[in-house]
């Protein structure tokens, strides 16, 4: 693939996920706009996208590598974040997927949840300086409108849930977990200067013929026929952060609209539990370079 991207420079846009379906839209975007994009990612980028090979050669999008389910791999990304970036405008907290069975974290928590509730929280905590240092001062959650189907919520069931569902199962639930402690966050954070929302990016065709998606049988097939492009949804993720809903802290968004959510009366205990996990653990984790 060879894109050109925009040279006028907005500022630094930091994108967990960012080097395969949406993030890679999203990235992709970011540096057509004008952007500069600090990647914070497990794998590689395509090899093959000479704009992005030229992004990487001009310093404009900089990879920080991590297994953002290892605490201690997670920390040194953290770290080295801190030390060579000056400010950030966004944060983009998008890494996820659907795992295809019960798995569990380094730290012994259950994958989905350790991925998609926990870490975002850290991330957005440990980079709140970077982001107070910017301007736009925004982050954007990347959550999912399978949190719809949840039909009851325990927060006591996210470290070690007792069955498994592929999608409507550890996945839907634990998006909901993370729109819920964004909500809950919100007007902290706002009172500090920073607006955190979250957002669905809609039915994107992310499917990988190199990994199994944790997809139900029957909703692969509608994937690849009717989903959209990752670019769809690399594009709702966008305007969450620069759209119309910019000065709205705590919402979540689906169809680039406000939506309500449901179980919020569980989202104290939520937040409060990433709180312990962000204090007690991860903070005590000694920094190796």
């Amino acid at each position: 693939m060879n894109t050109q991207y925009n040279d006028t420079r907005l500022g630094t846009a930091l994108i967990t996920g960012a080097n395969n379906g949406i993030g890679l839209e999203l990235t992709r975007k970011m540096l057509a706009e004008g952007w500069e994009v600090a990647a914070l990612v497990r794998s590689s980028f395509p090899a093959d996208d000479s704009g992005i090979l030229e992004a990487i050669r001009n310093k404009r999008l900089r990879i920080y590598n991590a297994d953002l389910a290892d605490f201690s791999s997670l920390r040194r990304a953290i770290e080295l974040i801190k030390a060579s970036e000056p400010c950030l405008e966004l944060l983009f907290n998008n890494a996820g997927g659907s795992f295809p069975e019960l798995l569990y974290s380094r730290q012994g928590r259950e994958l989905h949840y350790e991925l998609q509730t926990v870490v975002p929280y850290i991330i957005t905590m440990e980079l709140k300086e970077l982001l107070q240092r910017g301007k736009r001062r925004t982050v954007i959650n990347t959550s999912s409108n399978a949190i719809f189907s949840v039909k009851s919520f325990d927060p006591a069931l996210l470290e070690q849930p007792r069955t498994f569902k592929k999608l409507f199962g550890p996945y839907a639930v634990t998006k909901l977990a993370l729109s819920l402690w964004t909500r809950e966050l919100a007007p902290q954070l706002a009172a500090e200067g920073i607006m955190i929302r979250s957002a669905d990016p809609g039915g994107n065709n992310t499917i990988r013929k190199d990994k199994d998606s944790g997809l139900p049988f029957y909703i692969k097939p509608i994937m690849k026929m009717f989903f959209h492009h990752p670019s769809y949804g690399a594009g709702l993720l966008y305007n969450a952060a620069l759209g119309e809903h910019k000065e709205k802290p705590g919402v979540f968004l689906m169809k680039d609209r406000v939506s309500g959510l449901r179980f919020t009366n569980h989202a104290p205990a939520i937040l409060k539990k990433l709180q312990d996990i962000h204090l007690q653990e991860y903070s005590e984790i000694p920094v190796i370079s």
